[in-house]
C-alpha cells in the first residue's frame, strides 16, 4: 500500500514524522515522505521515497520575524494571523507540490502544517489520517496551545474549549479564500463554509493520532474514540554522527554541565540573551554546551562555555545534568525521555503549552519566557533544576516511563486499522 506522509516545518516538526514513516516502512508500507528539500537525505538513508516541498522553513521563520510576529508572540491571535499571512506567500507552491507528492497513493497521513493534504485525500477518495504533535482537538481539560494563556484561566472548562474555537476560526478564515479557490479550480470540490473542515474532525470522519505521551498530557475524558494518544515518535538514532573530540573532552570534565539552545527560533535580542546566559552561568558556577542554532546566539567559547551550531539532542542530552531550551515539542520530548530536568524558555504558541506541562509535572522550573529572560531568573531556574533532588527524581522516573513506550508501534497499529 502506497502512503504519502505530508509534513512541514523545522527539524523538530519533521523528525517525528520520519520516525513514523520508518515504522510504517518496516510494517510493509511503501511510504513517500512529502516535506521540505533540506530533509531529502533523511528519507534517502532510510529507503523512503521522497517528494519535495519548495520553500525552506528557515526562510518562513525569517519572514515571520521581519514582520515582527515574534515581538507579538505573547498575543497568540496576533501571532497566528502574522504567521498565516507569511505562509500565504508560500501557499501556491506549497499546494502545487503537496498535490504532486500525493499522486498515485492509496492513503494520506498529514501533519498540522500538512493539512492541505486532507483536501487532496477527499478529492482522490482515499483514506486520510491526521497525525499531530500538539493538541488540536477541543477539550475542557486544558486550553489550546496558542500562547501564554494565564494559568488561572486553565480551570475554566468553557474557556479552554473557546480557545480551540478561536484558534480554528482565526486560522481557517485567513486562508479560506485561497483554499476554497484551490478546491474549486484544481480539486473539483465544493467550497467549505466559514467553519472549515473542523466539523468533520469532530464527527470522527478523520481519525487523529497524537504523537506525545499520556504521561505528559493525560487523555481528556471528552475526546472521542477516534482520537488516540500513541506515545512519542522517536527516531532511531543508532547511526548518529559522533560529535567533535573537543566537545567530548569538554563533557568529560567532572563539573556539572547543562545544555542551552533555542533551536530554530530567531532571537529577538541575541546580545542581551547572550549576556544573561553568561552571567547566569557565572552566578551558578555551571558550565554549558551552547547550541547557537538558527538565531546564531552570539556567545564566545571559554573554559565555562562550549559553543557549537548544533548537536543531535539524542546524543547530547543524556550527557548533561539539565537542559535549557525553547520548549518546542520535539526538544521537550527528547529532554524528558532522557530524564533531564528542564528550564523552559518559551517564545510563542505551543511552546508555552509544553513549558506549562513540564512545570506542572514537577520535572522542570517555572517557565522563563524568552521576552523576560534575565540573568537572575535564569540563574534561579538553573539552581532549582540542578540542586532540587525531588525534581530530579521525578524527571528520572518520567524518563523511564517514556523510554518504555513505543509510540511508533502504537501509531502504526492504528494506521493499519484506519488506512484499510
Amino acid at each position: 500500500m502506497r502512503i504519502a506522509l505530508v509534513c512541514a516545518g523545522s527539524r523538530g516538526d519533521v523528525q517525528p514524522y520520519v520516525a513514523l514513516a520508518e515504522g510504517m516502512k518496516q510494517a510493509g508500507y511503501h511510504v513517500r515522505l512529502v516535506t521540505h528539500e533540506p530533509f531529502a537525505s533523511w528519507a534517502e538513508v532510510r529507503g523512503l521515497e521522497f517528494a519535495p516541498l519548495r520553500g525552506n522553513p528557515r526562510d518562513l521563520m525569517t519572514r515571520i520575524w521581519h514582520r515582527r510576529a515574534l515581538a507579538a508572540g505573547r498575543n497568540p491571535l496576533v501571532f497566528m494571523r502574522t504567521m498565516m499571512k507569511a505562509f500565504r506567500e508560500f501557499m501556491p507552491a506549497f499546494l502545487e507540490d503537496t498535490l504532486k507528492g500525493c499522486q498515485g497513493v492509496q492513503g494520506i497521513v498529514f501533519s498540522t502544517l500538512g493539512f492541505p493534504a486532507y483536501h487532496i485525500a477527499e478529492a482522490m477518495g482515499v483514506p486520510a489520517v491526521a497525525a499531530f504533535l500538539q493538541p488540536q482537538t477541543r477539550t475542557s481539560a486544558f486550553p489550546a496551545p496558542i500562547g501564554a494563556v494565564p494559568r488561572w484561566l486553565h480551570r475554566f472548562g468553557w474557556f479552554n474549549r473557546w480557545t480551540y474555537v478561536a484558534m480554528e476560526l482565526s486560522v481557517w478564515n485567513l486562508i479560506r479564500k485561497d483554499i476554497n479557490r484551490w478546491r474549486r479550480e484544481t480539486l473539483g470540490l465544493p467550497p467549505l463554509s466559514a467553519l472549515g473542515p473542523y466539523p468533520r474532525l469532530y464527527r470522527g470522519e478523520i481519525p487523529v493520532l497524537y504523537g506525545f505521551s499520556r504521561y505528559v498530557v493525560p487523555r481528556p475524558a471528552d475526546w472521542g474514540d477516534h482520537i488516540h494518544i500513541t506515545g512519542y515518535w522517536f527516531l532511531n538514532t543508532e547511526a548518529l554522527e559522533p560529535p567533535s573530540p573537543e566537545l567530548e573532552a569538554f563533557l568529560r570534565e567532572k563539573e556539572p554541565v547543562v545544555a542551552i539552545g533555542f533551536g530554530s527560533m530567531p532571537l529577538p535580542h541575541p546580545e542581551r540573551m547572550a549576556r544573561a546566559i553568561t552571567e547566569a552561568l557565572e552566578r551558578t558556577g555551571l558550565r554549558a554546551v551552547v547550541l547557537s542554532g538558527w538565531g546564531r546566539l552570539p556567545l564566545r567559547p571559554s573554559r565555562r562555555i562550549f559553543v557549537t551550531e548544533q548537536v543531535a539532542h539524542e546524543w547530547l542530552f543524556p550527557r548533561v545534568d539539565a537542559v535549557v531550551h525553547h520548549a518546542g515539542g520535539g526538544t521537550t520530548a527528547t529532554g524528558l525521555k532522557h530524564g533531564r530536568p528542564t528550564v523552559p524558555v518559551p517564545f510563542f504558541v505551543d511552546q508555552f503549552f509544553w513549558a506549562y506541562r513540564v512545570h506542572a509535572l514537577g520535572v522542570g522550573s517555572t517557565p522563563v519566557p524568552a521576552h523576560g529572560l534575565t540573568a537572575r531568573r535564569l540563574a534561579q531556574a538553573l539552581e532549582q533544576v540542578t540542586h532540587d533532588p525531588t525534581l530530579r527524581e521525578r524527571a528520572a522516573h518520567l524518563g523511564e516511563r517514556l523510554r518504555r513506550e513505543d509510540g511508533v508501534a502504537r501509531a502504526v497499529s492504528l494506521l493499519e486499522r484506519y488506512l484499510k
